[in-house]
């Protein structure tokens, strides 16, 4: 029998940020109890700020009959002389009968103990307390808290509890708070718990008492609201997805509206204004013609026809906040950019101050500002370097930390620094994620890279390397990052080489780890079929630059059509000249042929050998064109002959072109 069933949790304010980590979660772990307790079904899981509810159309009212096995050890063990031995008296005792209800069965093709029995599926009403309790118990929030005397702990206190099947309510406790068949709506409306006679009115006490309880249908309500406001005022609203949902899950009745500042604060860099309001208020910013303009959106939670007081009262929250940062912006323009006092800022155990740091990024920028010879000025480079933490110092940074590097390049700016340095300054932690922007020129790229480089080098002398997930210096970024700029720039970077010689003025690196810890992030880096990357590796190439261009050339040709049919040919090559050494030069004497199958191949390989290619591409596909003779010099020709100089010679026109191959990647590594 099927019978529909509401399970409403009802808590203080849940906050958003720890609610939304978890959503992706809450369904599956729900699906798995069910499924332990043989309770199955489909169902919906909606949330509000403050309410946790699962939604079963169709609920089994019982579990359905099954049938227990239980298997025993073997019958010469249970058994000993026609006497039953502990083993066999064991089996009974566990499945709670006589032994002369046990019987035999087949286990791995031998005769075992074997009982077998009925099981009656239990009600589901008797299961759903622990169900609730286990579900509850199993989400994981973060941090928890306590309430009253309990023990127990929870994001937030739990404040009611109705379990309904069909119009019946379920006897349950769930931390100290039984249920009951009551439901709270938003508070303007009604501030007293409501009766819910049955599961199905549910829904309409809280639409009518001021409820959205559906997240799809708030944000949509939010994004109409958004639409309105833009056309009406003719200006465009900045829709941050992370800020969006969470006000989303703070909400039961948004409501967005236009809010307004004064014009004073827009002397702050846009940055600091929008941050201001997205962490404090959750405020999103506005736009007219592509500048910053002195309004905001707040979407409003509250239940009224006159939503004046509610677009005053965030007016008046925000104004303290922007003159606050106002204040410090002022006084650190007044105090200047300086290093000073960076000497007391720790780093990192072992590693000194972050003037300490400064120091050794100085060392790196100016040994790949020597290698790449970008068209730059040094002591541009050497400025910037020494700048980009200076505003660790400043007022603003201490009030807002994520703005580090940003304000420092408006700062420099103010102080007359050129152009170079302040794009620098401000692009120095690119790319600080996935699809993030890149340093837009080379010195902002060196820039960039040594900042990364010496948090990697640094960490890694003092053994501090990243294990399983646990990363707190974001290393596993630091090199994607790596990877990123220098392949944008063309910047040659050898994983060996390069990391080597900036490694020399670390004490105690096991270079080994670290370049093992690149090549790691490498394969991790490319989405392209995980053996296209390690068959370029497998080349020994070790510059990030060649590294890219070979697995975009290995992919292109791994996907065209007809790659099937030359691999096969290939690693059969392969294969030949698997026990040849082919960092030797490989010797052929025209002289020695005797087939003309042999002789075609060498032309033919000679001739494409020679050319120069635009890409490394272009050249694979060359190499992976001399398929016809290939098949006809396997066909014609015998490798494996008594006569030594024949055979030598023959393998090394093979080995030749895997060699030439090998230059690219080890294509045998390739799976298809």
């Amino acid at each position: 029998m099927l019978k529909t069933l509401l399970i409403e949790i009802g808590v203080e304010e849940l906050p958003a940020v720890p609610l939304l980590k978890e959503l992706k979660n809450i369904e599956k772990k729900y699906t798995d109890i069910l499924e332990k307790n043989s309770l199955l079904c489909e169902f919906e899981f909606y949330y509000t700020p403050r309410r946790l509810v699962i939604w079963h159309r169709e609920f089994k009212t019982s579990q359905e009959d099954s049938i227990e096995e239980f298997f025993g050890a073997p019958i010469a063990v249970a058994y000993k002389d026609g006497e039953p031995t502990p083993a066999a008296n064991g089996f009974a005792k566990k499945c709670g009968v006589k032994l002369s209800d046990i019987g035999i069965g087949q286990k791995n093709s031998k005769d075992v103990l074997y009982y077998k029995k009925d099981v009656k599926g239990k009600k589901s009403e008797e299961l759903l307390e622990d169900i609730i309790k286990e579900w509850v118990k199993s989400l994981s929030f973060g941090k928890s808290m306590r309430w009253g005397s309990l023990k127990e702990s929870f994001i937030r206190p739990i404040r009611w509890v109705n379990v309904m099947l069909e119009d019946k309510l379920v006897d349950i406790e769930l931390f100290g708070v039984k249920s009951a068949k009551t439901t709270f709506v938003h508070r303007i409306s009604n501030f007293e718990s409501v009766e819910v006679k049955g599961s199905k009115e549910y829904f309409e006490i809280l639409k009518d008492g001021g409820i959205t309880l559906f997240a799809e249908d708030r944000m949509l309500k939010i994004l109409n609201d958004f639409k309105a406001i833009q056309t009406k005022n003719d200006l465009k609203i900045e829709i941050d997805d992370d800020l969006l949902d969470e006000v989303v899950a703070i909400t039961e009745n948004p409501t967005a509206l236009l809010g307004s500042y004064d014009e004073e604060f827009l002397r702050l860099p846009p940055e600091v204004i929008i941050t201001s309001m997205k962490e404090h208020q959750r405020y999103f910013p506005v736009f007219k013609d592509g500048e910053l303009i002195n309004k905001f959106v707040v979407v409003s939670n509250a239940l009224t026809d006159d939503f004046s007081k509610v677009v005053e009262g965030n007016e008046r929250v925000l104004r303290p906040r922007l003159a606050d940062a106002l204040f410090f912006f002022d006084n650190d323009l007044k105090n200047g950019l300086s290093t000073d006092g960076l000497e007391k800022v720790a780093f990192f155990k072992g590693l000194g101050s972050v003037k300490d740091k400064i120091t050794r990024e100085t060392k790196i920028a100016n040994t790949l500002f020597d290698i790449y010879k970008i068209d730059a000025r040094k002591e541009d480079l050497d400025r910037a370097i020494n700048l980009a933490k200076a505003d660790l110092m400043s007022e603003m940074v201490y009030e807002f930390t994520e703005l580090q590097g940003l304000m420092g390049s408006y700062y420099a700016k103010e102080a007359g620094e050129s152009e170079a340095v302040v794009l620098a300054i401000k692009e120095q932690y690119l790319p600080d994620g996935e699809d993030s922007e890149l340093p837009s020129t080379p010195l902002s790229a060196i820039v960039a890279m040594s900042i990364k480089l010496d948090t990697l080098l640094a960490l890694f002398s003092v053994d501090e390397i990243p294990t399983g997930s646990r990363d707190p210096f974001a290393l596993r970024r630091a090199v994607n990052g790596i990877i990123r700029i220098t392949t944008k720039h063309n910047l040659k970077f050898d994983i060996s080489k390069t990391l080597s010689e900036l490694a020399s003025e670390y004490i105690s690196i096991d270079m080994k780890k670290l370049q093992n810890f690149f090549l790691e992030r490498v394969k991790q880096y490319y989405k392209v079929n995980p053996s296209v990357v390690e068959a370029v590796l497998a080349s020994k190439e070790r510059e990030l630059v060649a590294i890219s261009q070979k697995i975009e050339a290995l992919d292109a040709i791994v996907n065209s059509e007809g790659f099937s049919e030359a691999f096969s040919t290939f690693k059969r090559v392969a294969n030949i000249t698997k026990d040849i050494d082919l960092t030797q030069d490989l010797l052929i004497d025209v002289k020695v042929f005797k087939a003309k199958a042999e002789e075609n191949l060498y032309e033919r390989y000679t001739k494409v050998s020679s050319l120069k290619y635009d890409s490394y591409e272009e050249e694979l596909d060359a190499l992976l064109g001399l398929k016809p003779e290939l098949d006809k010099f396997f066909d014609e020709v015998m490798v494996n002959v008594e006569d030594k100089k024949l055979k030598n010679n023959r393998m090394s026109l093979v080995a030749s072109i895997y060699k030439s191959i090998l230059n690219i990647a080890d294509i045998k590594e390739v799976s298809v």
